[in-house]
């Protein structure tokens, strides 16, 4: 990758974030190298990290964007470290850069930093990913009690139990008959799958 003059005194620092781990790439003034550390991805270990760098201001980092969330974008913006939330798929990528590492992902990026090359995405506000959490969790709950309804039926179809047709699928007095027939004659897990299966939505 060609060199890019960076502005005078910023400095740029890339991050490959996993669960436990922070790989990070530094970027100093007039290097072409980063120098690179991990850390623990815990707020102490990051908060030690950067407040080494010295003065916030002229701090620029990023990091993809992934499963871990926005936690830390929203540690440094707390810091006044400056962040961005980079684009997984909008990152260039060169012909060479088949091997992925931790630490060649994050010089990668603190030198794309410097370039200006990269996308960031808009990072939602604390209140905004809440109500995705909870918007994900029902999803999640209502899937697992269509899965659960579905075994059951299933189930009851191998069995002398049965149900008069032309009703809803799932009315009340149903779930108190399933319930009922969990109770007396099926083994726990699919009492397990009745009481799913009958939770509100």
């Amino acid at each position: 990758m060609s060199s890019v003059a960076s502005p005078a005194g910023l400095v740029h620092v890339g991050m490959d974030t996993s669960k436990k781990t922070i790989m990070i790439a530094t970027l100093w003034p007039g290097e072409q190298v980063p120098a690179t550390e991990r850390i623990a991805n815990e707020e102490a270990a990051i908060r030690r990290f950067f407040g080494r760098l010295g003065d916030s201001s002229v701090l620029r980092s990023c990091y993809e964007a992934g499963p871990g969330g926005y936690d830390l974008y929203w540690l440094l913006e707390s810091m006044g470290v400056a962040c961005d939330v980079v684009a997984p798929s909008l990152i260039p990528k060169g012909g060479s850069d088949k091997v992925k590492t931790d630490r060649r992902d994050a010089c990668r990026q603190a030198r794309l930093l410097r370039a200006g090359e990269l996308t960031a995405v808009r990072v939602p506000t604390r209140d905004e990913e809440a109500v995705r959490d909870l918007v994900r969790v029902r999803a999640a709950l209502l899937a697992d009690r269509k899965r659960a309804q579905q075994r059951l039926t299933g189930r009851s179809r191998t069995t002398a139990a049965r149900w008069t047709p032309g009703r809803p699928s799932w009315p009340r007095s149903r779930q108190r008959w399933r319930r009922g027939r969990c109770g007396s004659r099926w083994p726990g897990r699919w009492r397990g799958w009745a009481a799913t299966a009958a939770s509100p939505s």
